[in-house]
């Protein structure tokens, strides 16, 4: 089993690694699956590998993970369910990440839009606020909190 302990930056040193990398396979993970630092998984193929991450690691789509042994995978958003926002107006798309925001919700965050995870209630607050909220399956990638380190 492969056991994965390192994250390499995503711009690579060419004076370390002088060769383009190139990844023996990707890793389709949901948003979910990129918090866990220690966790086992298995590829489409029937792979199994491990992630020894420093606690407190969260992946990011396009990331690269070296195994002990050498090997390098890159990361990709899986697509998955999610709502998608919208609204006529930017102030009333920041009204609904205010609220959202207040009840802590995972949230990506981009000019047009915000997407959550599927959530009735949510969606029905959010509709009541006028924004409009339609279910999609694409790639989540949560804004990463104040606490977590970024890399």
């Amino acid at each position: 089993m492969l056991t994965f302990t390192e994250r390499l930056s995503r711009v690579i040193d060419r004076s370390i690694i002088p060769q383009p990398v190139i990844p023996l396979f990707t890793l389709s993970l949901s948003a979910e699956e990129r918090t866990r630092s220690r966790h086992r998984f298995e590829t489409p193929d029937g792979q199994s590998l491990f992630l020894r991450l420093p606690r407190g690691t969260i992946l990011q789509d396009g990331d690269l993970l070296k195994a002990e042994t050498g090997e390098i995978i890159k990361i990709a958003a899986k697509p998955e369910p999610v709502l998608t926002v919208t609204a006529q107006n930017p102030l009333d798309l920041l009204r609904a990440a205010y609220h959202l925001g207040n009840r802590h919700v995972p949230l990506e965050v981009a000019p047009n839009y915000l997407r959550l995870s599927p959530d009735p209630v949510l969606k029905d607050m959010l509709e009541r606020m006028g924004v409009t909220a339609i279910e999609e399956i694409v790639p989540f990638q949560p804004e990463i909190g104040a606490y977590h380190a970024h890399s």
